[in-house]
């Protein structure tokens, strides 16, 4: 009796969890395709976002076309990359450009979206649109202009990290960055 239990149970934990995973996986940083746009993101300029307005980031161990985070959990965790499924190109709007945006194959055949050549993330610590609760996070991880390049310094006067507004003002707090969990 408790052998055809197991066997009866066993196959439906493990479906249950599978079926947990996929549905994890799902609601990820997925999407059908991406767009990356550049909005203003007091003290640091015009940076890029995503189409829901979250921050982007680059990782400056990455070079050209590498991802070097994915393959570290802890890293993945805190920085989920930007990815997209299906054979759809990034779209670029609102400043940035169309000509930077482009694509590498990561882990499991995911296709990350890149600007410039360089991969862009996510920061699992920016819960909404307008955050920057990542930049300059272990002095590895910066926002990026419209042109690429890493934004590492504030281009404006005033302290103090982001507000959720499309277009932020300097509230003159700061933001602590703490180590890998």
């Amino acid at each position: 009796m408790r052998g055809r239990m197991i066997t009866w149970l066993l196959p439906l934990a493990i479906a249950g969890v599978a079926g947990v995973g996929a549905a994890m996986a799902a609601t990820a940083t997925h999407s059908g395709s991406a767009t990356v746009k550049a909005a203003n993101r007091s003290p640091y300029g015009m940076v890029l976002v995503s189409s829901t307005g979250k921050t982007l980031y680059r990782y400056t161990k990455d070079s050209k076309h590498v991802n070097r985070c994915t393959t570290n959990a802890v890293c993945n965790k805190y920085w989920p990359p930007l990815v997209m499924t299906g054979a759809a190109k990034p779209t670029a709007a609102g400043g940035a450009s169309a000509a930077l945006l482009g694509t590498i194959t990561i882990s499991h055949g995911r296709r990350q979206v890149t600007y410039a050549g360089f991969p862009l993330y996510f920061f699992a610590g920016d819960k909404k649109a307008g955050q920057l609760n990542g930049q300059n996070f272990l002095k590895e991880w910066y926002v990026v202009n419209e042109k690429g390049a890493l934004v590492k310094h504030p281009t404006s006067a005033g302290g103090g990290g982001a507000t959720t507004a499309e277009t932020t003002t300097s509230s003159g707090t700061t933001t602590s960055k703490g180590s890998w969990g």
